[in-house]
């Protein structure tokens, strides 16, 4: 008589001819998920908890919204009744759940078994696919485990079916531990079972197809419930199952009345798993982290991630993975459709002959290839823009299709942006063979990596030199081993995860505490966007301390961050270091640490006060959001006596000037001291000290030049900014805007000179004169690049968006678009360009202007 399935059907035939040639009917590897052990974000699920599913159409424990199983809404008696009958109640919804998990664990083993027959028939055939050895070892024990559990389920129906007072279970649970030894000799074979798996699957083609597509069944009266699961994922079961059944038995236990026949039955049970789950937990490596070296050690997966390599003088996006005893760079391999995707190895490094090189160490040939930053930012306003039109998409009827293309195409852009932004290099040499280059965007990154590995050359490395073979078998498990999944980029991000926020987030760097010894100490700030981190701001050194006291605001502009991360260093005098590349970065790191950018916590008005530790170190600051809603707004002065907010002719009339004393003064003091400054104009200053200049400046202020003198000068920069981000409107006015984004469009040549030099005979003399200004300015600015690292277009992106953006009731005006977010991506390109075509324009004089008497035939 054929064994009944855990629905009570007769098992499914052990249909040889199915099996016969191994070739199962797939449509490829769609991915391990959940049944992986694996959590929707990739990160490691807490190793021996068995996360089946237990739903059951008539027997279900639901589960809650972060996948933990909860309770059913309780019966009436449950709500009503007291003491003994509450508790029953409650050891019978316990059961239920327990008993419905358990007909999908059954499932799980028959659907092990399932191929375990056919293997065993043609091992002792002429073309073999596994030898009876190597079946016997991968499928050892499941055969016990699986009668042992339908036995168990077989006795434990009819008594949830037939529920009252009398029941008795406690004797199953007690026969179900007493049977742990079969349990005890799977666990003691497990590792070896992977390793066969593993070997095979790599031999085989047609095992490794099986092994990677096995059916599992849904619960009963499910309508096509199969999934498909992998066959490692499958033989970590048995280890999860023990751990539940010791929960359940906790919880039994809770609601059995002492005097209960079942209490003491189920105590013993419960008393035999926990030693039994004792004696194992330190023989397993948690699953999917660890790999066994021929030596018989685990191999254990650290840390992995992706990173670009600069190799032949180009940058190529390697996925890096950091085991126990050596570092891998490995490259997905291009596989035809219906494949699963496979790792290649590209070299590897044995920690015990790894070290991290000097600039001087390195080798001449690592030329780092660095983009112009208006290339960057280019790529990232088309990113925003394709952003704005997959939201528009979505709610357009029969826009799906068209999406998908659009994400494409953003993941391609992003990958682009991920690749070749990053500008901090971390080197890596290997002792007996040659060096390496990665380029980060982020020194904390940077640290993580150089941490995890010096932490593990702590330990009694020896070198390892690994087979071809060898090192293929490794590669392969890369592919299960790995945490991080995609590449960290939007377009991989489900449409329910958390945007990030768009806007400005201030933030003070109050004080820190903790140090040993004095130092001159500075913090940096770094925020992630287009899935990577940058640093955004700098506080100054505070010299000869333990508690440096900075008390620095900073504005800092998020684009679809997450997280603001704070690093405190040591600064570097040694002068042998100071000629560095900026990239370089040689200041000791003292700790580093991270906060969560909670939408509800920095979103109030008010500041929010919070506390980063690291390494004993306490860090104070405290934060608060502006959105770009919100930011993007410019809000005239209720008084008209200061110069910030207040309407340019106003304040050149009251001053008797051609041009504001505050665009004059920071112009002046920017050229006198800051025109070689790294950044100048692109840098934060320190948004305090801006404030204080605001203020002197709107109260005019005796003391102004002397404040200018001291004052830091990406300050003086950061305050130029501010008063034309603040004039109630845009230099180049609300009533001109259309035309300009008009003019640029232009494509012949004569027609956008002829237009664009109209345009600007257009605007109010005030508007020109001040404009003109700037205009020389900034090209004396870029003059200096190669000191200062400004170009022409990284002034414009600056200064573009600042110039031109309209005052909001002109911005929204005959525009179809949802929110401030989509006006800025929609228009800044455009407002780059049109500043971007002043700068590389011959110089262009007032009076010149005026005289011209060139016709343009558009009303303006």
């Amino acid at each position: 008589m054929e064994p009944l399935s855990a629905h009570g059907l007769p098992r499914l035939s052990w249909i040889d001819t199915l099996y016969s040639n191994f070739n199962y009917n797939t449509d490829g590897y769609e991915g391990d998920g959940a049944e992986d052990g694996k959590s929707q974000d990739g990160s490691e699920t807490l190793p021996y908890i068995d996360e089946s599913p237990t739903v059951s159409p008539q027997l279900c424990t639901p589960r809650g919204p972060d996948g933990e199983m909860v309770s059913p809404t309780p019966p009436e008696s449950l709500l009503q009744g007291g003491g003994i009958e509450k508790g029953l109640e409650m050891k019978k919804l316990v059961l239920s759940g327990f008993l419905a998990s358990e007909e999908i664990y059954i499932n799980q083993l028959e659907a092990l078994l399932l191929p375990m027959r056919p293997l065993k028939a043609t091992a002792t055939t002429s073309q073999p696919a596994l030898t009876v050895k190597q079946v016997e070892t991968i499928f050892y024990k499941i055969q016990d485990i699986f009668e042992i559990h339908k036995e168990f389920y077989d006795a434990l129906l009819p008594n949830i079916r037939h529920w009252d007072e009398k029941v008795t279970v406690g004797h199953l649970f007690q026969k179900l531990a007493s049977q742990l030894g079969v349990y005890k000799a799977f666990v003691d074979n497990y590792k070896v079972a992977l390793e066969t798996a593993e070997k095979c699957s790599q031999a085989n083609s047609q095992f490794q197809e099986i092994s990677e597509n096995l059916k599992v069944k849904g619960p009963k009266d499910s309508k096509d419930c199969t999934s498909t699961v992998t066959m490692e994922a499958l033989l970590y079961k048995p280890i999860d199952r023990v751990t539940r059944s010791t929960l359940v038995l906790h919880d039994l236990l809770k609601h059995t009345p002492k005097d209960h026949p079942d209490f003491p039955l189920l105590q013993d049970a419960l008393r035999i798993s926990q030693n039994f789950l004792s004696s194992i937990n330190e023989e397993i490596d948690p699953r999917r982290t660890a790999v066994t070296t021929p030596k018989g050690e685990a191999r254990q997966l650290v840390k992995d991630g992706f990173l670009a390599e600069v190799s032949e003088s180009s940058r190529k996006l390697r996925h890096v993975f950091l085991f126990t005893d050596l570092l891998l760079c490995a490259k997905m391999k291009k596989t035809s459709a219906g494949r699963h995707q496979q790792y290649e190895c590209k070299w590897y490094i044995p920690l015990a002959g790894l070290t991290f090189q000097t600039l001087e160490e390195s080798d001449s040939c690592h030329s780092i290839q660095v983009l112009p930053e208006h290339e960057i930012e280019e790529m990232k306003i088309k990113i925003s823009l394709l952003k704005s039109e997959i939201q528009k998409e979505k709610k357009a009827p029969k826009g799906q299709n068209r999406v998908e293309r659009l994400r494409k195409k953003m993941n391609e852009q992003e990958s682009w942006l991920l690749l070749h932004s990053p500008t901090i290099p971390f080197r890596l040499h290997n002792k007996h063979g040659k060096s390496y280059l990665f380029l980060l965007s982020s020194d904390y990154e940077r640290s993580e990596w150089r941490e995890s590995i010096q932490k593990l050359q702590k330990k009694d490395l020896q070198a390892c030199v690994l087979s071809s073979v060898e090192l293929q078998v490794l590669t392969s498990s890369c592919f299960k081993l790995r945490t991080v999944h995609n590449i960290p980029v939007t377009s991989n991000k489900d449409d329910e995860e958390t945007p990030g926020l768009y806007g400005f987030l201030h933030v003070i760097v109050h004080s820190a505490k903790g140090f040993e010894e004095s130092a001159n100490l500075y913090c940096t700030l770094e925020v992630d966007s287009y899935g990577y981190f940058v640093s955004k701001a700098k506080t100054r050194v505070f010299r000869d301390t333990t508690e440096p006291q900075w008390n620095e605001e900073f504005e800092i502009e998020l684009e679809g961050s997450q997280f603001l991360r704070i690093l405190c260093y040591e600064k570097c005098y040694d002068k042998s270091m100071l000629n560095k590349d900026d990239n370089e970065i040689v200041d000791k790191i003292m700790g580093k640490g991270q906060v969560q950018l909670d939408p509800q916590t920095v979103q109030s008005k008010n500041w929010h006060m919070d506390v980063i530790e690291m390494n004993g170190i306490k860090v104070e600051f405290s934060m608060k959001f502006t959105s770009r809603d919100l930011s993007l707004k410019r809000t005239p002065s209720k008084k008209q006596s200061g110069v910030f907010g207040v309407k340019i002719n106003v304040v050149t009339k009251r001053e008797r000037s051609k041009v504001p004393y505050i665009v004059r003064q920071c112009i002046e003091e920017v050229e006198k001291r800051g025109i070689d400054e790294v950044g100048i104009y692109r840098i934060s200053g320190v948004a305090t000290d801006i404030q204080a200049l605001k203020t002197a400046f709107d109260t005019n202020t005796k003391d102004i030049l002397v404040m200018l003198s001291d004052m830091d000068i990406n300050a003086i920069a950061g305050t130029l900014k501010l008063y034309f981000r603040e004039l109630p409107e845009p230099l180049l006015t609300d009533r001109l805007y259309p035309a300009f984004m008009e003019g640029i469009s232009l494509s012949d040549p004569a027609a956008k000179e002829n237009c664009m030099m109209h345009l600007l005979r257009s605007l109010p003399d005030p508007n020109l004169m001040t404009f003109l200004t700037l205009l020389e300015h900034l090209k004396r600015v870029a003059e200096k690049e190669p000191l200062n690292k400004m170009s022409l277009h990284n002034l414009a992106t600056v200064f573009g968006p600042t110039l031109l953006r309209p005052s909001e009731s002109e911005s929204t005006k005959g525009l179809n678009i949802t929110s401030a977010s989509d006006i800025w991506s929609h228009d800044v390109m455009a407002q780059v360009q049109v500043l971007l075509y002043y700068l590389q324009h011959p110089p262009i004089s007032f009076a010149e202007l005026k005289r011209n008497t060139l016709y343009f035939s558009t009303d303006v």
